[in-house]
């Protein structure tokens, strides 16, 4: 992602080591906790998609509204966000969505003990009262930006060392513990994670009980796509439940305004907003 939890160097470094539509059921594969709950019709957005550290102005958001891309992650909030979001209001948020911009909430919690990312780590003998906690959180910003009730909220989990079995069981617990509490407040789960780690931790756990529905995977392979290089088994979220994060720190110049983005392939749930 884009700078989000550290400086821009400090991320790369980090990282060096380790058509829209509205549909009724995609994307709840292995949302055990929802099956008691009315959900509102989740909003998906398929095409091109982009993230940056921080969310750009209304004025550029509406110059860069050129048609290449057709959503924006935003970082709602998370100990560990990079950066600060002084464009990042109720008022943007209506704003963008009016000319059309769909928007991908993203929140930067607590991080692998075991890996090189973030500043607050995740504890073994803490990890399911901080995960409850910072979805509260992390619901609490999502509903107070004006993205209401059914909207997903994607979880980011740097990349760590998978074969830490205490560290991955704790990132786990943390991240079930997260993903039911969105759910008990009918939040969507999504999470965004490394092929090579965290997202697969995710999609080769045995055990899927409230882990997310939704993965956007990190691999940097330049190709805009959520399906020939899908790395995980053919049957794993589909149903509109795929992003993937293909380039990284590419810089660019629509509508006379320049932006340093990662480009993203989407067909996944977008957040509700108007």
């Amino acid at each position: 992602m884009s700078s989000h939890r550290q400086s821009k160097k400090r991320r790369y470094i980090t990282w060096g080591v380790a058509g829209a539509a509205v549909v009724a059921g995609a994307g709840i594969a292995a949302q055990t906790s929802m099956a008691a709950t009315t959900w509102p019709a989740q909003k998906t957005f398929t095409g091109r998609a982009f993230d940056t550290c921080a969310a750009p102005s209304a004025t550029v958001m509406k110059a860069w509204n050129t048609g290449f891309y057709g959503a924006a992650a935003v970082y709602i909030g998370g100990k560990n966000r990079g950066c600060a979001q002084p464009n990042l209001t109720a008022s943007w948020v209506k704003s963008v969505s009016a000319t059309g911009w769909k928007l991908i909430p993203l929140y930067v919690g607590a991080q692998p003990s075991c890996g090189s990312g973030g500043s607050v780590k995740i504890s073994a003998s803490t990890a399911a009262s901080v995960g409850k906690s910072e979805a509260d959180d992390a619901v609490s910003k999502a509903a107070a930006l004006g993205m209401k009730a059914g909207s997903p909220i994607y979880l980011d989990m740097e990349a760590y060392d998978t074969t830490n079995t205490s560290c991955n069981n704790a990132v786990l617990t943390y991240v079930r513990a997260f993903d039911k509490e969105l759910r008990a407040k009918t939040y969507r789960a999504g999470f965004y994670g490394f092929t090579s780690s965290s997202a697969k931790a995710i999609a080769n756990a045995t055990d899927k009980t409230d882990l997310p529905g939704n993965l956007w995977y990190a691999l940097w392979d330049k190709t805009n796509t959520t399906t020939t290089d899908w790395p995980f088994g053919s049957t794993q979220y589909t149903g509109h439940s795929r992003a993937h994060q293909y380039m990284v720190n590419s810089k660019e110049t629509r509508g006379g305004y320049t932006v340093t983005v990662d480009r993203d392939a989407w067909d996944a749930p977008v957040a509700i907003t108007g």
